[in-house]
């Protein structure tokens, strides 16, 4: 039933603007419909009071032609820090079995296959997208692998399009410098995560100098900024996290009612 319900949702969301999300369990399919719909009017802000802070960044993305082997052979490589570091970088999450995940750009499903390994069948793994040839690459690997605890979810430019308080760890890896509407897009985070939960965010280092130049005009701004910007969505920083990372940074927040502003405890590992 549940690899039903899996496939279902998947085909929704290529077809629907908005997603509509596929739960592990549930009452009723009439309740899940209720729930969307209730979603969907809550949580998709309108972009008329915020401007793009970097306009056609995701325009490649949303390619119905995107060649998603490309991006794999792009993506899944040694060469790629957070490739290379990938078990590091899972250990340092913390998730727990049972844990319901969000992969916020999910891209080719790298994390949100380790994540759906972790927290097992009685958790359950979003990769978020906004990218419909993502999503169709990551349910083909899904279904392929047997991996029934993952659905795949069509984001909008300005939110996630995650119903309330439904998980325990939203995970953002170099993808916060692709946030057309990063204001809005964290206020929908802030609403989805759970209070007890955490936000991880990994992006790149942008330091003149020392930082390569195509990162330099890629990357709209550095950590402190991408911090000051989060925190001031209503989380705080909880840990700055060294794991051996050199062009990214590793940064855990935990939600906040209000914005809280704290010097991150460093890690070494």
């Amino acid at each position: 039933m549940q690899v039903k319900a899996m496939r279902l949702a998947m085909l929704l969301v290529l077809v629907l603007p908005v997603c509509l999300i596929a739960q592990s369990k549930t009452d009723s399919k009439s309740a899940n419909q209720q729930e969307s719909k209730k979603g969907k009017q809550k949580q998709t802000p309108t972009r008329d009071s915020e401007k793009s802070v970097k306009p056609g960044i995701n325009k490649n993305f949303i390619d119905p032609n995107l060649d998603v082997d490309r991006y794999v052979k792009r993506f899944e490589v040694e060469s790629r820090e957070v490739y290379l570091l990938r078990e590091r970088i899972l250990s340092a999450c913390e998730i727990k079995k049972g844990d319901r995940v969000a992969d916020i750009g999910a891209g080719t499903g790298l994390f949100t296959s380790m994540f759906s390994t972790v927290v097992g069948d009685q958790g359950w793994v979003y990769a978020i997208d906004i990218s419909p040839r993502f999503l169709q690459h990551i349910n083909k690997q899904a279904t392929k692998l047997k991996m029934n605890n993952i659905t795949g979810v069509l984001c909008a430019e300005n939110s996630i399009n995650l119903p309330p308080n439904s998980v325990d760890v939203i995970f953002v890896c170099d993808t916060y410098h692709h946030f057309e509407y990063p204001k809005s897009t964290l206020a929908s985070m802030h609403r989805a995560l759970k209070d007890d939960g955490h936000l991880i965010v990994i992006d790149f280092e942008r330091i003149k100098g020392k930082t390569r130049e195509w990162t330099m005009r890629h990357v709209r701004a550095g950590k402190e900024v991408f911090r000051r910007e989060i925190e001031e969505a209503g989380f705080a920083v909880a840990k700055e996290k060294k794991i051996g990372l050199r062009e990214n940074y590793f940064l855990k927040f935990r939600k906040t009612s209000k914005s809280q502003k704290r010097k991150p405890e460093q890690i070494k590992k």
